[in-house]
């Protein structure tokens, strides 16, 4: 078609993109938390080098950002594996075997709570209540939810393709 140009804009850099969450959230009550969630969301994690932005943003100092990222166990400073697992803490379903899950998980991936597999394939998580307690031990995978999970049920949620 003549006149019409079919090239795309180039992708926004890091900078632009936080700046442009914030714009859109800067009114909300408590900015900053409805902004980290945005940028988790847009961005899959906060990256270290948006502190500073969000700080200039929000007037705030880069301590203040970091406190309230390293705070909340949702936010995360690298990217997250190609899936998701969180098992459930709570003293719920730790009384039905989530310590045994926990364990197995760990030692099966060959890493501890809050990192991701040396090939990126899996993060593994820690919460401490997933409002499943009827049926724990709860797993959570990719945010579909499970309960009455075995040692089985979790391996076989660990593999990548599953």
């Amino acid at each position: 078609m003549e006149g019409l140009s079919m090239t795309s804009s180039p992708p926004q850099s890091l900078e632009d993109r936080v700046r442009s969450i914030v714009a859109e959230h800067r009114d909300d009550r408590g900015a900053l938390l409805p902004i980290l969630h945005a940028v988790m969301e847009d961005m899959g994690h906060v990256d270290p080098a948006a502190i500073p932005i969000l700080a200039d943003e929000l007037n705030l100092s880069r301590a203040d950002v970091y406190g309230v990222i390293t705070f909340y166990h949702d936010f995360r400073q690298t990217p997250p594996g190609r899936k998701t697992v969180r098992i459930c803490r709570a003293e719920a379903c730790q009384a039905v075997g989530a310590a045994q899950l926990a364990d197995n998980a760990k030692e099966r991936l060959g890493v501890g709570f809050g990192e991701t597999t040396p090939d990126g394939s899996v993060t593994l998580e820690q919460v401490f209540c997933l409002g499943n307690c009827a049926t724990g031990p709860s797993v959570q995978v990719d945010g579909r939810l499970y309960g009455r999970v075995s040692p089985a049920q979790l391996d076989g949620m660990l593999e990548v393709g599953a």
